[in-house]
C-alpha cells in the first residue's frame, strides 16, 4: 500500500510513523507513506496556499490551484483508489471503512486547514470525505495519522498475529470482551474461573456473552445497527 499525504505541515508527522506497527509495516515494505508539502506547488512569490473567501466572512480558504496541481502531479505517476479529504463534515470514520481502505493499493489524503478548501476541489478532485469525529481540529494531519494507523495494521503481514485484528472491537459490530493477564489473583481481585479452566468452548461462549453485555451497556446503538 502507498499513501500520499498532502499537507502544509509535513513536519507534524515526524514520529507518528516512526514507531510501533506503522514503522514495522514500512520496514517490511508493506506500506509506503509519502509526505507532500503543498507550498511546493504554490505559484506565488511567498508560496501562499490560502486566500480570502469570496463573499466575505472570517478565516481563510485553501486555494484550488496548489491542491489541483499536486493531485494532478501524483496521478501522472499512478492510479489512486481514493482521494480522501479530511474534514469535520465528512463521513464518520469507522471499522467497516477501515477494512475497505486496507484493501486499497494507492491512497491520497488531503489535510484541510483554515476554513476549508475551495469547493471546486471537493467537487472535482476529492472522491471521499472523512471525519474522525464530531469536533474540529486545527488541521487534518492528526486525522490522517489516525486513519493511516488504523488501516495499515490490517495489511496482511503487519501484525505478528494476523488473527488479532479479527478480534478487535467493532469488527463484528461488538465491543471486545474484558481481558486479563497474570497474576490470576491481584490484590484479592481474581480472574474469572472460566478463563483458567482450559475449556476452549466455554471460554469462547463467555467471551461472546461478555462482548454482547459490554456493547449493550456502553454502545447500545451498535446493537440497533
Amino acid at each position: 500500500m502507498r499513501i500520499d499525504i498532502i499537507t502544509i505541515f509535513p513536519e507534524m508527522f515526524a514520529g507518528w510513523f516512526d514507531h510501533s506497527i506503522v514503522k514495522r509495516a514500512r520496514k517490511k515494505g508493506l506500506a509506503e507513506i509519502h509526505l507532500h508539502n503543498l507550498r511546493d506547488f504554490a505559484t506565488s512569490k511567498h508560496r501562499n496556499v490560502d486566500d480570502y473567501p469570496f463573499g466575505g466572512g472570517s478565516g481563510m480558504v485553501m486555494m484550488a490551484q496548489p491542491i489541483a496541481d499536486c493531485i494532478d502531479h501524483l496521478k501522472k505517476e499512478r492510479n489512486y483508489d481514493e482521494v480522501i479529504f479530511l474534514t469535520p463534515d465528512g463521513e464518520i470514520f469507522n471499522q467497516p471503512m477501515t477494512n475497505k481502505l486496507s484493501l486499497a493499493e494507492n491512497l491520497i489524503m488531503l489535510c484541510g486547514h483554515y476554513k476549508g478548501v475551495d469547493e471546486r476541489i471537493r467537487e472535482h478532485y476529492v472522491t471521499m470525505e472523512v471525519s474522525i469525529g464530531n469536533y474540529v481540529l486545527s488541521g487534518g494531519e492528526l486525522a490522517a495519522a489516525v486513519i493511516c494507523n488504523s488501516i495499515i495494521r490490517l495489511i496482511p503481514g503487519v501484525l505478528s498475529d494476523e488473527t488479532s485484528a479479527l478480534d478487535d472491537s467493532f469488527q463484528d459490530n461488538l465491543i471486545s470482551p474484558p481481558v486479563y493477564t497474570r497474576p490470576a489473583n491481584f490484590n484479592g481481585l481474581k480472574v474469572p474461573d472460566v478463563l483458567l479452566s482450559g475449556n476452549e468452548a466455554l471460554i469462547r461462549q463467555w467471551r461472546s456473552v461478555q462482548a454482547l453485555l459490554r456493547t449493550r451497556k456502553r454502545r447500545p446503538g451498535m446493537l440497533e445497527d
